[in-house]
């Protein structure tokens, strides 16, 4: 089974990132991706929803992303895409509650690929630990306006809770609405990493965004 503890360590500066984020350009995405990478982010998740790509040129943009996440040692992850994920051969892919169920995404990828489950209650993430998940991104922290589909925050305590319930053995990363300001309360309430969208997307520089979340990370 897969290494949790490689994992857990490179999820600590999480970046979700698509075309929708970097607007609607596969050339930007790929400029704030390798910025962001360069300033410390260890996973990076192509996220890309409601863009205009056909589906041979988001294979192109992610075949691209996953080579700069070798270079620089992180691990690349596809959101939802599960033959996308294959194809590419990612390192892992992410699921949400809605999409393919946990028990035939894993018959799909084999056992060597990370499966990342979206959990909200204490009830989801016991599901995703049971079903075998290799982490869980637990949100909506903090209100967003990068995903329409976040729901309503659950805040830290939700996350400190979720911890408690799986305990320390399952990697968790927080996601929505997390900044420089509040990243720290959502790791000490127990997240292995922060994944975030525009605090590094928006940032005027992606890379020292990247670095300063890092440095936040490091110091807890």
């Amino acid at each position: 089974m897969n290494d949790r503890q490689t994992l857990r360590e490179k999820m600590g500066v999480y970046l979700v990132l698509g075309t929708q984020d970097c607007g609607f350009s596969s050339e930007k995405t790929i400029e704030i991706a390798r910025e962001a990478l360069a300033g410390g982010v260890g996973t990076l998740q192509l996220r890309d929803k409601g863009s205009k790509l056909t589906s041979e040129e988001r294979h192109e943009l992610g075949r691209q992303l996953q080579q700069l996440c070798r270079e620089a040692q992180a691990l690349f992850f596809v959101n939802d895409d599960v033959e996308l994920a294959v194809r590419l051969q990612a390192d892992g892919v992410h699921v949400g509650q809605d999409d393919m169920q946990l028990a035939e995404v894993r018959a799909k990828v084999g056992e060597a690929m990370y499966i990342g489950v979206s959990a909200g209650t204490v009830e989801e993430a016991l599901a995703a630990k049971s079903g075998g998940a290799d982490c869980i991104g637990v949100g909506a922290m903090f209100a967003t306006s990068s995903k329409a589909d976040a729901g309503e925050p659950i805040g830290p305590e939700g996350l400190r809770a979720i911890r408690e319930a799986v305990g320390s053995d399952l990697p968790i990363v927080g996601i929505g609405g997390i900044t420089l300001e509040n990243a720290e309360q959502v790791l000490r309430a127990g997240a292995d990493g922060v994944a975030v969208i525009s605090a590094i997307s928006r940032a005027d520089s992606p890379r020292k965004a990247a670095a300063d979340l890092l440095r936040i990370v490091r110091s807890i």
